[in-house]
């Protein structure tokens, strides 16, 4: 019997210190074990794009399709994109709002990342400032666009995806850290198209 209280105590040492090294990796860096899951996804968004399907190629993608990647240098941001930003969607990384124009296409298009969970790709969002520069390359061309502005709003605006008289990029994330009452918003103007960096031919 002294045994197996012994044991049992150790299983809940054991566990313990696991739930507050999770916690604490959490907090100073992101969740440890979906960062693992977020990086396969990644891997295999990568190979995806390698030779994406004729519907992404023809700018129709469905839910979940690798669609490019996203690179934002003062941000730490380098990563592949999938189409649509439901719970599933967003844990392989950065999704574009189906409801949006794709990158490069006229309007405005927005774009969504976690922060904490799954990679965290918009983490350091918050460090983007006016002139820092956004690449996104998709199958049909390379896209440049310059940050203009970040701004905190409720979770439920919708008035930042209002086309303007120029074409830009919206990248939101939740805020603050650790949660979702607010959404941290980053504004891109569109400067430029360059050749396609990635898929066929790249």
């Amino acid at each position: 019997m002294r045994a197996a209280l012994r044991f049992m105590a150790s299983v809940m040492v054991v566990s313990g210190l696991l739930l507050i090294a999770d916690a604490g990796a959490t907090f100073l860096w992101q969740e440890p074990v979906s960062w693992v899951l977020a990086n396969q996804q990644q891997g295999e968004l990568e190979d995806a794009l390698a030779k994406p399907p004729r519907r992404v190629l023809d700018r129709k993608p469905l839910k979940g399709d690798a669609i490019g990647r996203i690179s934002i240098p003062s941000a730490n941001v380098s990563e592949y994109l999938v189409e649509g930003t439901t719970t599933g969607n967003l844990r392989k990384g950065p999704g574009h709002y189906p409801s949006t124009p794709l990158p490069g296409e006229t309007g405005t298009t927005a774009i969504a990342g976690h922060r904490t969970t799954y990679g965290a790709p918009f983490r350091r969002l918050d460090d983007v400032s006016k002139g820092d520069r956004v690449t996104v390359d998709m199958p049909y061309g390379r896209f440049i666009y310059r940050i203009e502005k970040t701004k905190i709003v409720d979770d439920q605006e919708l008035s930042v995806l209002d086309r303007r008289s120029y074409d830009r990029l919206v990248l939101s994330a939740c805020h603050p850290l650790y949660s979702a009452a607010q959404r941290i918003i980053a504004f891109a103007r569109f400067e430029r198209r360059l050749p396609a960096q990635v898929g066929p031919g790249s």
